[in-house]
């Protein structure tokens, strides 16, 4: 068989209300992580690293940060056709931005018919993971539904955090797709798990321009891929399902094998971040085989140097990014963007620190993510008392994470 003509969809409209104050001024997928990426470089690394190199991104939220981006870091070359287009909400079916991520598609058909495609790849914009969709896409073709949904095996006791899927006895065509079910069946060879929905899908061109029209037509519909979409391909024997643990990505780890993070929350965003800066890290950012594309910054490398009066500048199980200048400081299981300044006897430990934040003097930082261009004063203390950083207008999550929103002023 000929090799398919692959158009891949990026769905990166997301507001990430969860995410706020990270999302005030920013669409979620534009959201910075791990030091110098943005969350929806996983997604297009991913694609990229697959060969399916004609990607459009939809976006609609506060896309400007998302859009310049994806144009200073994500060109590429035209000499073969490929492309990463942002492509903002066209209102090309009436004056009325999306309803859905199935909605998004519908009004952007044009990009389909453009392209000609035969095989649609439709992701999320704002999960952290290593996936070859080319391996999802020889399987979809091989099952011969026109319609394939990625899965992950969870817990059974986390089932009701996610759409779970169950299949057909010794089968991979989908025979039930449950919104967060309270007691569903476990897998076959391993009953203590189920079947989690990715959120990242295969389909065949025409029978997805077919859904998503009927689906617009549907006045009680929430035009919404997984909701609306995918379980209409299930009631009718249509959609199969394709578990990531078969994905085999070079240069993968036992460790990393298979790692898939939703960071919709922010403890799930902190967590997903202390992930990286283990000895042997849960997820590894050194895989040059299969590598995660991020900016390219003119900074230049990092600096460690002494402070007054005998002080060391240094840094323990953390990542350090270019452009940083730790002058006395101590750093400690932290992640630090490009371009941040931490000055003499300031102590920063299990935090996330963005470009551009200054930490001053004797400043203690803990258990904080402190958004771009904030500056922390000489002896200020963030994240060591949750209900002073209440009252000083900081959010803090409920496992104790406090976040210094973007630009905000510390006192």
């Amino acid at each position: 068989m000929a090799t398919p003509n692959v158009l891949a969809i990026v769905l990166a409209g997301g507001e990430g209300k969860r995410l706020m104050p990270l999302t005030a001024d920013r669409a979620k997928p534009a959201v910075p992580f791990g030091g110098t990426y943005r969350l929806i470089d996983f997604a297009l690394s991913n694609l990229v690293n697959a060969a399916y190199r004609k990607i459009v991104v939809l976006t609609q939220y506060k896309s400007h940060s998302l859009d310049r981006h994806l144009s200073q870091n994500w060109r590429m070359s035209n000499l073969f056709g490929s492309y990463i287009a942002s492509v903002p909400a066209q209102q090309r079916v009436g004056q009325r931005w999306y309803a859905g991520s199935a909605d998004a598609i519908y009004q952007s058909l044009n990009l389909i018919s453009d392209e000609r495609p035969d095989i649609v790849v439709v992701v999320g914009a704002d999960h952290v993971y290593r996936m070859d969709f080319s391996q999802m896409v020889d399987a979809h073709v091989a099952s011969g539904s026109p319609c394939t949904v990625a899965a992950i095996r969870q817990p059974i006791t986390l089932a009701d955090q996610f759409g779970v899927i169950q299949t057909e006895p010794g089968s991979n065509r989908i025979a039930e797709f449950l919104e967060k079910p309270k007691d569903p069946r476990g897998l076959a060879d391993s009953p203590h798990e189920v079947l989690a929905s990715m959120g990242n899908y295969v389909f065949d061109a025409d029978a997805l321009v077919d859904a998503v029209t009927r689906d617009a037509e549907q006045e009680d519909s929430k035009h919404d891929m997984g909701g609306d979409i995918v379980p209409g391909f299930v009631e009718r024997g249509l959609a199969s399902v394709y578990d990531f643990k078969d994905n085999e990505v070079p240069g993968a780890t036992d460790r990393d094998r298979a790692y898939w993070r939703d960071v919709g929350t922010l403890d799930a965003y902190f967590e997903a971040q202390m992930d990286l800066i283990s000895v042997l890290p849960v997820f590894n950012l050194y895989n040059y085989e299969w590598p995660i594309i991020a900016a390219q910054d003119y900074y230049p490398p990092a600096k460690f140097v002494h402070g007054w009066q005998g002080t060391y500048g240094h840094a323990v199980n953390s990542i350090i990014s270019q452009g940083t200048v730790v002058s006395g400081a101590l750093v400690e299981k932290s992640i630090v963007s490009p371009n941040v300044r931490l000055d003499s006897w300031a102590h920063v430990s299990e935090s996330v620190l963005m470009d551009g934040v200054k930490v001053g003097r004797h400043a203690v930082v803990q258990r904080a993510i402190v958004d771009k261009f904030v500056t922390v004063p000489d002896d200020a203390r963030i994240g060591v008392d949750a209900e002073e950083d209440r009252a000083r207008g900081f959010h803090v999550t409920p496992s104790g994470i406090t976040v210094v929103g973007k630009g905000q002023t510390i006192s």
